[in-house]
This record gives structure tokens, C-alpha cells and sequence, in this order.
């Protein structure tokens, strides 16, 4: 009998990518897949995508970010949700449902797949380490751990302990999309009323990585968890001697200062692992002052520089910047070509936010990272790359307060010239060289046998 699996995304490209991905790999193990999307991400599916075989996607009514359930929107589109599974469960032609992989953030569809009778996999679109430091700190009620004070997490290394820095952050930063920050360290997280009744979690992580964070949830909540990712495009997993072109990636045009081509001519003009990269996200960055500490760090940094503006933050460049730093720095306005940056072989340096997705192409590309999180998991994910896997150091120990040009300055010195930390980003790449990883096919695998036999 054929068998279907929905994927539900939220909001936001960082989470349709990895949710479009596990649908290809459902697919290329003969599953049908239904892809359920707010009816904003829309156009962010590429053609391409739905000539996969066994691929479908079908959309609910939704705005551009995340509403309560009382909120019209919301409940349209639950109506949307409940009257499309109603119409596949009378028509023969559809194949029978055999669980719905829910993105916790939209885990109130939760309740409508219940309804009939299909049960639901919550799927977190980060890496599991965040998701375990923010169970732990909420299960340790870190809210009044002390300056100087360490509190172990029983079950997690000795360097992943709770330290005063982990909760003392700067007050709530909103995105860009005018969205509020998330809940305060050591308060419940808001993904665990999402994942109640769920028969199991996945994560979009892989065991090189962060395994040991995935054991620990899977012990913690008591359902299997698995580590299925990272949810990369598939072009992430060519050699590292191919470059990854956003063409290759999607059809969607992006509005940038630069073309691709002038970004590997500028890169190629580069010594081997001698730029840093600096990008922070589309929906958040630093304050309007740290954006000048910043833009004067590099200026006054001797060594070459991509540095990605978003709109919006221009205003808070210095004047005339471009000039004054010439063909040494490349500042790239708007959108720029990240896969392909963190592929070539001239970039030596990541100065990120840390934000999932970006943190799993320069791990899979061996860049070692200069962390500056911003808001939410990015500090976990941060404290993942400087203490477990040691591929990072933090642009200044003391994130709630403001970073000043020295600390950056100083963090990129370090950086690019620490050749230990470089070889660990390279031996880690390795395990990511011209292929998914096994530990994730292998989860693949263990899932299909678990739900097989969950539905039987």
C-alpha cells in the first residue's frame, strides 16, 4: 500500500528549506510527501521542487509571521488544514496517511491531524543542542544562577554547563520583521506546549555535530528523536572543489549589490583562507551602535572582508566605507551568495550570529566561526561551536553588553590567525565531503522502520 507523510513548515526561509528537503527525502525512499505551506511562502517554492516524484504541496491561509489561534488568519486556516484532509480521506485516490511531521511552531495543527487519526512527529528546524540548553536551563531554574557560578547539567558534558553569561543577556532584540524576542533564558521554552502528544521529535541536526543533544531530549521528553539533517540543499553535499551557485540552489531572483561572478573574481583575487566572512541574518543584527564598532573594527583590520549589509542597516555605516577600505573589503548590500562565500576556498573566517542554518553550511564547509549571537537559540548554537565542537571563538565574553570595535578587532585577530581551531573546522568538514551524512540516513531509516511499525 502506498504511503503518505505532510511535512508542516513555519514561517520564514529558514524554516521551509530544511522542511523541503526532508520531503525530497521521503521521496527518494518512496514515500509521498504533501508539503503544507503558509500561504505567504508561496512563492518561495522553486518549480523545481514539485517535479520531485511523489511530491505535493498544498497551502493555508496565513499572514507573514506566526498568529495566535484566535487571531481570523489562524483560524481560516485551520478551516483551510481540516477541509483538505477531509477531502483526501474520501477520495481512494490519495494514499493513506501515515504521520504528519508538524515544525513545532506551527504545532496547533497538531490538534487537526488527531482528528483523524494521524499521528504527529515534531520537527525542530534548529540543532538539538539549543533545544537541550533551553530544557535544561528552564529544569535547573537558571533564572538565579550567580555571577562566577557553574551548574552542571546531569546527562551533558562538563563544558556545556550553565554559567551566569548563558542568562545574563541583552534585553529582548526584535527582528527586523518587527517581531518581539523570544521567551527570557530559563523560562519554560515555548516549543514544549507545541510538542505535546507527539510520538516522536526529529531534529535538523546530525550526530557529528550535536548527537549527544539528541540522546539527551530523546531521555528527557521519553519519545524517539532523531538527528535527520543537516537539511542542506542537496548541492551542499558536491565536492568541496565545486562551488555552490545560488542558481543551482533555486530559481528565485535576489536583489544585491553584487553578481555572483563578481564575488568569486574578488575571492579569487584572495590568498587561501584569508577573508572573513560577516553576516548576520535577514531578520536580526546588532544595534545602530555596535554596526559603527563594527564597520570601524574593519576598517582597521589589515586583512580582506566580505561584509553582508541588510536593508535597513546602511544608515549606520560609516561614510564613503567602500572607498576607504578599496579592494581590500567587499561590502555586498543586500543579498549575498553565502553558500558560495563559505565554499571557496579564500574564506577563512565566519563572523556570525549563529543562526541554525548558517552555523550548518560553515561547519559542512569548514569555516571556524567568530560568534556574535543575537537573540534565542543563536547563543546556544553559539556555545555548541566555541565549547563542545571547538571550531569557534565569541566576539566578547560578556554578550549583554555592548560590543565594542576592540572586541571585534581582537576576536578577528584570533581568529584568522588560530591555525588549531582552523584544522578541527577542517577535520570536522570531512565527515560532510561529498555526502549527506550517514549518521542521518541512518535516522532516516530508524524513523521509516519506527512509523511503519506505529501505524500497524
Amino acid at each position: 500500500m502506498e504511503r503518505e507523510i505532510f511535512v508542516v513548515t513555519g514561517y520564514g526561509q529558514g524554516h521551509l528549506q530544511p522542511c523541503m528537503e526532508l520531503c525530497k527525502n521521503f521521496s527518494s525512499r518512496n514515500y509521498h510527501t504533501t508539503l503544507i505551506i503558509p500561504s505567504i511562502l508561496v512563492s518561495a517554492i522553486p518549480p523545481s521542487f514539485t517535479q520531485y516524484p511523489r511530491t505535493r504541496t498544498t497551502q493555508i491561509t496565513s499572514s507573514g509571521r506566526p498568529m495566535p489561534p484566535s487571531d481570523p488568519l489562524s483560524q481560516q486556516a485551520a478551516k483551510d488544514l481540516e477541509a483538505n484532509l477531509a477531502s483526501r480521506s474520501e477520495n481512494p485516490d490519495f494514499p493513506a496517511p501515515l504521520c504528519a511531521i508538524v515544525d513545532f511552531q506551527v504545532g496547533w495543527t497538531k490538534a487537526i491531524f488527531w482528528k483523524f487519526n494521524i499521528p504527529v512527529v515534531s520537527l525542530f528546524t534548529f540543532g538539538a543542542c539549543a533545544a537541550a540548553m533551553e530544557w535544561a536551563a528552564w529544569k535547573l531554574d537558571a533564572t538565579d544562577i550567580k555571577p562566577g557560578e557553574t551548574r552542571l547539567i546531569p546527562g551533558l558534558p562538563e563544558e556545556m554547563a550553565l554559567t551566569y553569561s548563558d542568562i545574563r543577556r541583552k534585553s529582548s532584540v526584535p527582528s527586523r520583521g518587527g517581531r518581539g524576542g523570544p521567551p527570557k533564558p530559563g523560562d519554560k521554552p515555548p516549543w514544549v506546549p507545541e510538542i505535546e502528544g507527539s510520538i516522536a521529535l526529529m531534529f535538523n541536526t546530525c550526530d557529528d555535530v550535536d548527537g549527544l543533544f539528541v540522546k539527551y531530549m530523546a531521555d528527557q521528553i521519553g519519545i524517539p528523536a532523531w538527528g535527520v539533517g543537516p537539511l542542506l540543499p542537496e548541492q551542499h553535499w558536491k565536492s568541496t572543489s565545486s562551488l555552490v551557485r545560488h542558481c543551482e540552489i533555486t530559481e528565485q531572483k535576489r536583489q544585491s549589490s553584487c553578481s555572483e561572478e563578481e564575488v568569486i573574481q574578488w575571492l579569487d583575487s584572495k590568498p587561501r583562507g584569508s577573508v572573513l566572512f560577516v553576516a548576520f541574518g535577514s531578520e536580526v543584527g546588532p544595534t545602530r551602535e555596535e554596526y559603527r564598532e563594527l564597520a570601524g573594527a574593519l576598517e582597521e583590520s589589515p586583512g580582506p572582508f566580505i561584509w553582508v549589509v541588510q536593508p535597513g542597516s546602511e544608515e549606520y555605516m560609516p561614510h564613503d566605507l567602500d572607498n576607504r577600505v578599496s579592494n581590500r573589503g567587499l561590502i555586498i548590500h543586500a543579498w549575498a551568495p553565502q553558500a558560495l562565500i563559505l565554499n571557496h576556498i579564500s574564506t577563512g573566517g565566519f563572523l556570525s550570529h549563529c543562526g541554525w542554518n548558517s552555523t550548518m553550511e560553515a561547519i559542512v564547509h569548514g569555516v571556524p566561526f567568530l560568534a556574535w549571537p543575537i537573540r534565542g537559540d543563536q547563543y546556544f548554537n553559539a556555545k555548541l561551536v566555541v565549547n563542545y565542537i571547538k571550531v569557534g571563538l565569541r566576539v566578547t565574553d560578556d554578550l549583554s553588553e555592548t560590543v565594542k570595535k576592540g572586541d571585534v578587532a581582537e576576536g578577528i585577530e584570533r581568529l584568522m590567525s588560530d591555525e588549531e581551531m582552523k584544522t578541527r573546522a577542517a577535520i570536522l568538514q570531512v565527515k560532510f565531503e561529498q555526502r549527506f551524512p550517514a549518521s542521518s540516513v541512518a535516522a532516516l531509516n530508524a524513523f521509516s522502520d519506527f512509523i511503519s511499525r506505529k501505524v500497524t
